[in-house]
């Protein structure tokens, strides 16, 4: 089946009418001091909207769900997502009930009980082990969630909705219980979700040629599949963002000081550059960066090419004027 052809909230109908819709969408916005540095206009709007608006086939209540950051299944209230109901309300420009927790009887009350077209936003997802599956203790060690409690959890979010929308592109490749873990037999794509898929059809079932793909993000072995599919497709790849450094410094040797590094997705960068050769794939990285003394808005700041290398306490974070 083609991507474009997915269930979207549009195809619904009737299916709306009346009921509960848990929307997974991704609130994870940059916060500093308590304030959201970005306040741009969600990209969730036009599917909370459809849900709130479609005349008498509105749903009673639209329940949204989202991560923020990454506390590591405890409450940490720096990644709380209050100040995101807040701009929500603005952007909606109504009311914006904030429920303090994710799941738990006491959520489900104020699910159950709320006044046709409210809108709710439950507390960070992530403040619970059980969403990602796992999480890091106080020594960096990874601890996993007891399964039963995963379980339970997903039983938990189930409870909160009749249908259920997933608008979280951004999070779609992760298998958290928001994404997987929501057994409501009626299941559909929001309007964010639905045009990225359009997207992905267009480029990956008739792409026009020649065809670029550029790939960022932070570790290699999350991308693994994804780069070998890419590979059978395109007639030049891109690879920069913190995967870069992965690259550079097991083909090439690159110094590149504190700066990611992903030593299992390492072990799979030959095969990857061996497939590219074979399928006559150009495979691009950038020559040099723009570097830091830490990751911080006060950093020290400075760039390094590959033959300087970046030095030991300081670390890369984008391309450098040469590679743009």
């Amino acid at each position: 089946m083609s991507l474009s052809n997915k269930l979207s909230v549009t195809d619904l109908g009737d299916s709306l009418k009346g009921k509960r819709v848990l929307i997974r969408v991704d609130f994870n916005v940059p916060i500093q001091d308590g304030k959201i540095t970005n306040p741009a206009a969600s990209p969730a709007l036009p599917t909370i909207k459809y849900a709130l608006e479609k005349g008498e086939s509105r749903a009673k209540a639209v329940v949204l769900m989202s991560h923020l950051g990454r506390p590591d299944g405890k409450v940490v209230e720096k990644y709380s997502l209050k100040v995101v109901s807040t701009e929500l309300a603005k952007q909606l420009d109504r009311e914006v009930i904030f429920l303090k927790d994710s799941v738990g009887p006491g959520v489900e009350q104020a699910v159950n009980s709320a006044e046709p077209g409210s809108v709710i936003l439950l507390e960070n997802l992530r403040f619970h082990i059980e969403e990602e599956g796992s999480a890091k203790d106080q020594d960096g060690k990874k601890i996993k969630a007891d399964p039963a409690a995963v379980t339970k959890f997903r039983e938990g979010l189930t409870a909160l909705g009749d249908v259920y929308v997933n608008d979280a592109f951004g999070t779609a490749h992760r298998a958290h219980s928001s994404m997987v873990g929501v057994k409501l037999p009626q299941r559909a794509a929001g309007f964010l979700m639905k045009k990225e898929l359009e997207f992905f059809a267009k480029a990956l079932e008739s792409p026009e040629r020649p065809f670029l793909a550029i790939l960022g993000g932070a570790k290699v072995s999350d991308k693994i599949q994804l780069i070998e599919n890419m590979l059978d497709k395109v007639n030049s790849l891109i690879i920069c963002g913190g995967m870069a450094f992965t690259f550079k410094k097991t083909i090439d040797g690159v110094t590149i000081g504190k700066s990611l590094f992903d030593q299992a997705g390492s072990e799979k960068v030959a095969g990857l550059l061996e497939k590219a050769k074979k399928n006559n794939v150009k495979v691009v990285f950038p020559v040099d960066y723009i570097t830091a003394d830490k990751f911080d808005k006060n950093a020290e700041t400075g760039t390094a090419t590959d033959e300087q290398g970046i030095p030991g306490e300081w670390m890369g974070l984008d391309a450098g004027p040469k590679s743009r």
